[in-house]
């Protein structure tokens, strides 16, 4: 046929070349990082303590002028690239306690590891205001996280925790969660530790995870 080479139809070359022209194919994928803010969807959702996930993620496509708005596994997405890597924002629209089906189905999609996620997540052992990375662990007590546990049993991917506080003794646990900040000093440390975390995102993403626990950890100084 016009346009190929005179050896293309003989089988013993194309088994030999095939898999170097794959290979080239391969190399050229980009590395992909994935930073995965938990939340519920809705708008009875938005803006409560459970919803530390959207919040960042939010600011951080603003930052990076885009929005998260595209479908794809059981979530809404964003890409940039920077610097030849792609970083992908995810939002899961399973709700908290099924996080881990989006993000499972997400690693696959991507063919990302474990060890290039991001999970974004609250915290009511976390006074408010403060941030924990750690680069793996265990679920505690947030059903979001154990979740995705689920899917990736090891537990080896970094987690950014956003401190909202512990429920005063006269409230249930899901209330306050699910709740939104009573007064405007709350919503103010709140705010600020919602910058932060999208900062340190960026910089766990630009720097790695050592950088981000050294520079991020703790209440802003």
């Amino acid at each position: 046929m016009k346009g190929r080479p005179h050896w293309w139809k003989r089988p013993q070359e194309q088994h030999r070349l095939l898999p170097v022209f794959r290979g080239l194919g391969g190399a050229m994928e980009k590395e992909t990082w994935i930073i995965a803010g938990l939340g519920n969807p809705g708008g009875e959702y938005a803006h409560t303590r459970h919803n530390m996930g959207f919040e960042v993620t939010d600011l951080i496509a603003r930052k990076l002028g885009t929005g998260i708005s595209k479908s794809r596994c059981s979530g809404l997405t964003a890409e940039v690239t920077e610097d030849g890597r792609r970083l992908v924002l995810c939002q899961p629209q399973t709700y908290m306690n099924l996080s881990g089906r989006c993000i499972g189905e997400l690693l696959r999609w991507y063919k990302c590891p474990p060890e290039h996620l991001l999970v974004v997540c609250d915290d009511v052992d976390l006074a408010p205001g403060m941030l924990r990375f750690r680069p793996k662990g265990s679920a505690g007590t947030h059903n979001g996280l154990r979740s995705i546990i689920e899917q990736l049993p090891e537990g080896n991917f970094p987690r950014l925790r956003v401190g909202v506080g512990s429920a005063p003794p006269e409230w249930d646990l899901a209330d306050w969660v699910l709740g939104r900040p009573l007064v405007p000093e709350e919503q103010a440390c709140i705010d600020a530790a919602v910058a932060r975390a999208a900062d340190g995102a960026l910089d766990w993403f630009r720097h790695g995870i050592d950088f981000a626990m050294s520079h991020y950890n703790g209440k802003a100084k």
